[in-house]
C-alpha cells in the first residue's frame, strides 16, 4: 500500500527537519489505511491490532516542503498477528528517506492474544499480490 504524506511546517524541530517521532506518525498512518484496506479495524469490540514492537532507520533528513510517500507491506504472518516493513520515499530529494518495521499482534479486547484469522490472512494476501508481493508464513 502506497499513500501519499504532505510534510508540515510543525513537522520540523529546532534544527530545521522533520523530527524523529513524526516518521512513526507517518508508519501509523499508512499501518492504520493498511488495516482498514484488509478490514482489521471492522470489528475493534472484539478484537484489536496492537503494535507489540517498532523500529526506524533514518537514512535522510526530511524538510519542508516535501512530500512523502509512505509505503507498507506485510512481510510475515504469524500466529497471532504479523509483521510490517515501512519505506519512505522523498519526492524533493528523490530517494529513500526512511525504512521501519512493525510487529502487529491481534488482541482480545478483554486482553489476550488471539489467533489471526482466516479472513484477515486471506485480505492481506490478496492486498500484497496487487503488488506481485507474498508474504511468508
Amino acid at each position: 500500500m502506497i499513500q501519499k504524506q504532505v510534510v508540515a511546517w510543525g513537522d520540523m524541530d529546532a534544527f530545521g527537519h522533520v523530527n524523529n517521532a513524526n516518521y512513526y506518525r507517518y508508519f501509523e498512518s499508512v499501518r492504520i489505511s493498511y488495516l482498514q484496506a484488509i478490514g482489521a479495524l471492522d470489528q475493534l469490540e472484539a478484537c484489536n491490532p496492537v503494535v507489540s514492537a517498532n523500529s526506524c532507520r533514518f537514512l535522510k533528513p526530511v524538510t519542508y516542503p516535501d512530500t512523502l510517500e509512505l509505503g507498507a507491506r506485510v512481510v510475515e504472518l504469524r500466529g497471532s498477528g504479523f509483521r510490517m516493513e515501512y519505506v519512505l520515499v522523498s519526492s524533493r530529494q528523490q530517494a529513500v528517506v526512511a525504512t521501519g518495521e512493525a510487529v502487529v499482534v491481534m488482541v482480545a479486547a478483554g486482553g489476550g492474544k488471539l489467533a489471526l484469522s482466516d479472513v484477515l490472512r486471506q485480505s492481506i494476501f490478496r492486498l500484497e499480490a496487487t503488488v506481485g508481493h507474498t508474504p511468508a508464513s
